[in-house]
């Protein structure tokens, strides 16, 4: 699955976070920031584009229903936060904290999530639309009846994920480690996985598996 990459121009200036109070709607377009400190402070409907955020805290606040657009978000943490009905496209979170973050009834589109912590991160009622997770932990991560196209977990830490109401077909956990899920039998349908993970789900449906 190829993904439209963000796309951010060159020789961007570095600008400091407080910046995106300057304009009447909260927005901060083609800079860098570096080292913000925006913690468990409320922020909502601010608009993120063209743009690269590094080594920023955004722990336990208020995003929700922030707009990012064409973003590389570097070493930056968003544990416990809040981006319900946030919409993001184009955007790459590299080596990233969302630990429980709230990304519920968010749409995603050509986003990459690599080498992140996302356990108990809860992407529930969302739309999910060429979403890559990988290297990325998502123990006890809630994707409750999500809508998804192209939707792939390249070796990612899954276990305990809810995928209940959710059309599996389509979507990748043929490398990702699991011992346990929650889904819906009657929408497992298509979904790709390895040998292994097949035996777990023929057990879910009851079959007995004789050598």
């Amino acid at each position: 699955m190829k993904l439209d990459k963000p796309r951010i121009g060159e020789g961007l200036e570095q600008r400091p976070f407080e910046d995106i109070f300057l304009e009447e709607d909260p927005e901060l377009t083609y800079c860098i920031v570096c080292n913000a400190e925006f913690t468990s402070d409320v922020l909502h409907r601010a608009r993120f584009s063209n743009m690269v955020m590094r080594n920023c805290s955004f722990i336990g606040s208020e995003l929700e229903g922030i707009d990012v657009v064409d973003v590389r978000f570097e070493n930056c943490d968003f544990s416990n936060t809040t981006m319900r009905k946030a919409s993001i496209h184009r955007a790459e979170f590299i080596n990233c904290k969302l630990l429980g973050a709230d990304i519920t009834e968010a749409s995603l589109g050509n986003v990459q999530f690599e080498e992140c912590n996302m356990n108990m991160s809860m992407f529930g009622n969302g739309k999910l639309e060429r979403v890559y997770l990988t290297n990325t932990s998502l123990k006890s991560a809630d994707f409750f009846a999500i809508k998804h196209k192209f939707l792939v977990f390249d070796q990612c830490k899954i276990n305990d994920c809810n995928f209940q109401d959710v059309k599996l077909k389509g979507i990748d956990i043929s490398t990702s480690e699991f011992d346990e899920l929650t889904v819906t039998i009657e929408l497992l349908k298509g979904c790709i996985v390895s040998n292994y993970q097949a035996i777990y789900f023929a057990q879910l449906l009851g079959l007995l598996i004789k050598d």
